[in-house]
């Protein structure tokens, strides 16, 4: 897709990279490690939220040494540099991304930033000969997640590694479930479904937007996750380089009481929990397909945020559908409290030894049966068959590691292709919804009426909206249009072509634009 933001020329990106990145690869032999004793040096971008995982899971494999931390929160730099300290590890701190892309002594970055980043800090990472592991979702729209796999194909020819941060593909488990369907112990693949059933509380509401001051964020801002424990929201000190933290969506205020995660609720910056946890399960979804190469040729999205006013734009309870061949893909997220659930899915985390009310996986369904998570069951529902070693894939990062090592992907699996793919699933739904109008439920019935699951996931989607009292003929379901897409151009054809194909990228301010490649 070419966009009028961005002047630089692809062959102005290919001397960028490869000119610029080969010269280091000739220099610097990407293919074995670089640090003393064979030590892979990795720097952590990103670790308030899901970076501090990634710090954990790099302590643990022998032969790697963090040499660097990155955050844009100074008290969050702070505290990661001295929790390193009182391990006996002297870090180098940076807040500005770009200048530790500079550091010789960093062989690979590691990325949990904010969505509207990750793209942009991937590929700057690789104009610097660095190898990339970047978080879920890949990319914060279509046209950077394909400027990302593209360049990614670029560097893999010089030896450098740009994996996804989707651990399911490293668990033997789940690569032992699929390779069982695929050889079709109970028949076709007849829908892939996801279903995400975690509850989301308010973000609450400010009175007036906070506006930057010389760039920066600072003060206190109020972490409402314990809101039950804790109604005023803990006190959340911020001081935030917020130019760096902004990046390609420029300063804009902030409309919200917690800064740091709930921007995940915010389109400029994120995408929604289908675009949050729905990464995960698209991706296991498209897996179960067989991983199709191409994006699917129609989508449709509907849903709504129920059950409070609050400063959140995206939905808080989503049903997404692409239309896959021979097969479809499903996804069905809800974040109000649940009475009763649809699948016998396993709890995703406990509290207090105490089974927390969440419930995340995915349900194969096929002619003579399916598979939820570890088990296969046949059609009257009896267990026939389980998997072993089924978990999240602790030894995602390991594998990482490894591939660095190699200088080269070890596994197909941990390709960055899989990321833009299940990103792009996200984004493709996102835009049927963002351009959907408000409906009632038979309105939506009618847009599902040659699909049974489909029908049936709705009629269980309108009830858990009932019991949580919220009422469909005031609150109305937003319903997005079926949208046709053409998966080799990248983009959507049709009556709603050009609404859709604005959403499909965004504007980039100039110090931050990404090159198209």
């Amino acid at each position: 897709m070419q966009t009028k933001q961005n002047q630089t020329t692809r062959r102005t990106f290919l001397r960028g990279t490869v000119a610029g990145a080969a010269g280091l690869v000739a220099s610097r032999a990407f293919s074995a490690p670089l640090g003393a004793n064979g030590d892979v040096r990795v720097a952590v971008i990103g670790f308030n939220g899901r970076g501090a995982g990634h710090i954990k899971s790099l302590e643990e494999i022998p032969g790697v040494r963090i040499v660097a931390l990155c955050d844009v929160d100074a008290n969050v730099l702070a505290k990661g540099v001295a929790s390193q300290a009182k391990k006996n590890n002297t870090v180098t701190a940076y807040s500005d991304y770009r200048k530790l892309m500079l550091d010789p002594e960093v062989d690979a970055v590691t990325i949990a930033t904010p969505n509207h980043t990750h793209t942009l800090i991937a590929m700057t990472a690789m104009q610097h000969g660095k190898h990339v592991y970047v978080e879920k979702p890949v990319c914060h729209n279509i046209w950077e997640g394909r400027q990302l796999l593209n360049a990614a194909e670029k560097v893999a020819k010089k030896g450098l590694v740009v994996q996804h941060g989707m651990q399911r593909r490293s668990s033997p488990g789940w690569a032992e479930a699929m390779a069982w369907v695929k050889e079709g112990h109970i028949g076709k693949v007849t829908l892939s479904r996801g279903v995400n059933y975690k509850s989301r509380i308010s973000t609450g509401k400010v009175a007036e937007a906070i506006q930057p001051k010389d760039g920066m964020i600072k003060g206190t801002f109020h972490d409402l996750r314990n809101v039950k424990t804790d109604p005023a929201g803990a006190p959340q000190e911020v001081d935030v380089d917020y130019k760096l933290w902004a990046g390609p969506r420029g300063m804009q205020p902030v409309h919200r009481s917690q800064f740091h995660y709930d921007w995940h609720w915010q389109w400029a910056f994120g995408n929604g929990d289908i675009g949050n946890q729905g990464p995960h399960q698209t991706d296991v979804g498209r897996w179960a397909l067989g991983d199709p190469e191409l994006l699917p040729k129609r989508v449709m999205s509907f849903g709504g945020r129920w059950g409070y006013k609050d400063d959140g734009e995206t939905a808080n309870n989503q049903m997404a559908f692409w239309a896959y061949e021979p097969a479809p893909l499903l996804f069905d997220n809800r974040g109000l409290p649940l009475k009763d659930m649809d699948w016998k899915l396993e709890p995703v985390f406990r509290v207090n030894g105490k089974t927390a009310a969440a419930r995340v996986g995915n349900v194969i369904h096929c002619e003579g049966g399916y598979v939820i998570e570890a088990k296969a069951y046949d059609k009257e529902g009896q267990a026939i068959k389980k998997f072993e070693n089924f978990n999240d894939g602790p030894d995602h990062m390991l594998n990482f590691i490894n591939s660095v090592r190699a200088g080269k992907i070890i596994n197909p699996n941990l390709h960055v292709s899989h990321g833009f793919h299940a990103a792009s699933l996200a984004h493709l739904a996102n835009i049927s919804y963002r351009l959907g109008k408000a409906a009632n439920v038979a309105e939506v019935q009618e847009r599902l009426k040659n699909d049974k699951a489909g029908l049936e996931t709705l009629e269980h989607f309108v009830k858990n909206l009932e019991d949580n009292k919220i009422d469909l003929n005031v609150d109305k379901i937003s319903a997005g249009p079926w949208l046709e897409f053409d998966p080799v151009s990248e983009k959507f054809t049709g009556e709603f072509a050009e609404e859709a194909n604005k959403l499909a990228t965004e504007n980039y301010v100039e110090e931050f634009k990404l090159p198209e490649v």
